[in-house]
């Protein structure tokens, strides 16, 4: 009689769908490069605290990798056991849920980062997840190369939001922190600001939709993007990180940088709001 033995399946990994040299380079030494370039030219400022939360910004790097680079020289070194990563669902996949892209890991060209499943477990027993088998999404991939360059080791945690309601924004921040106070984690909104509006008047709605971020004020923010009176479309993800990091013990919001498309192109008359904010807690 043969024993039948079982086979160990091959671990699935997501692969990139934005290293396309639009959204940012394909090739790995030009991507480590000009990751490395965007951080280093950023100055590292004396926070006070530690890191638990970054609000970054995920357009093309040509337009935005500047700010996100900022963001990330705030962490550089640093070591996180997780990484949770929150991003908006541009696409509709989420069906008007949450979502995770059904992977054991990511690819980027820079190399594999490992999906933490224990912690994505607990939370889809919370949240109920909806399970995606392929994706489209850039605003979680994006962050992914600057997360690679600046951090040691870490595993991921990748959600897209697609209701970004003041009560779906507390439920997950209140479920994240729950599931990662005991472990050593980096939280990241990904999220950009006012899309296609002069590049004054942009200026001048960032003010209002940076106010409650700066202000440490989750639930304000929340309540302007459900009134229309902020505008980033992933400000859901914003405020549900703001929430977790202050179940986490953090109190301050600090703009790292901002700017828009039209500080790199020369069209001014319909840009692209960003903006790099660390969240720290005392220590």
């Amino acid at each position: 009689m043969t024993q039948e033995v079982s086979k160990t399946a091959e671990p699935s990994v997501r692969p990139p769908v934005c290293a396309d040299d639009r959204w940012y380079p394909a090739a790995p030494e030009a991507l480590r490069r000009e990751v490395n370039e965007y951080i280093a030219s950023a100055p590292a400022l004396d926070l006070p605290g530690d890191v638990v939360g970054l609000v970054a910004p995920h357009a093309g790097y040509f337009f935005s990798g500047h700010v996100a680079g900022a963001g990330y020289r705030q962490v550089q070194g640093d070591t996180y056991e997780t990484v949770v990563l929150i991003g908006p669902d541009h696409r509709g996949i989420a069906f008007g849920g949450l979502a995770f892209a059904d992977y054991d890991a990511w690819h980027t060209p820079l190399g594999d980062v490992p999906v933490d499943d224990e912690l994505v477990a607990a939370l889809d027993e919370r949240l109920s997840l909806n399970r995606i088998e392929r994706d489209s999404e850039h605003s979680l991939e994006v962050q992914l190369p600057f997360l690679q360059t600046a951090l040691t080791e870490f595993k991921l945690v990748p959600i897209m939001m697609g209701d970004p309601s003041p009560a779906a924004c507390r439920e997950l921040g209140l479920a994240v922190a729950d599931a990662v106070r005991d472990r050593e984690a980096l939280l990241v909104a990904s999220t950009d600001l006012s899309h296609f509006y002069h590049y004054d008047r942009a200026k001048r709605l960032e003010e209002h939709t940076l106010k409650p971020i700066l202000d440490f004020d989750p639930e304000g923010l929340a309540e302007d993007l459900d009134k229309s009176q902020a505008h980033a479309c992933g400000g859901g993800p914003v405020a549900a990180v703001m929430i977790a990091a202050r179940e986490l013990g953090a109190s301050q919001a600090h703009l790292v940088k901002y700017a828009n498309s039209g500080d790199v192109w020369e069209d001014k008359s319909q840009v692209v709001g960003y903006a790099a904010v660390a969240l720290t807690r005392q220590q």
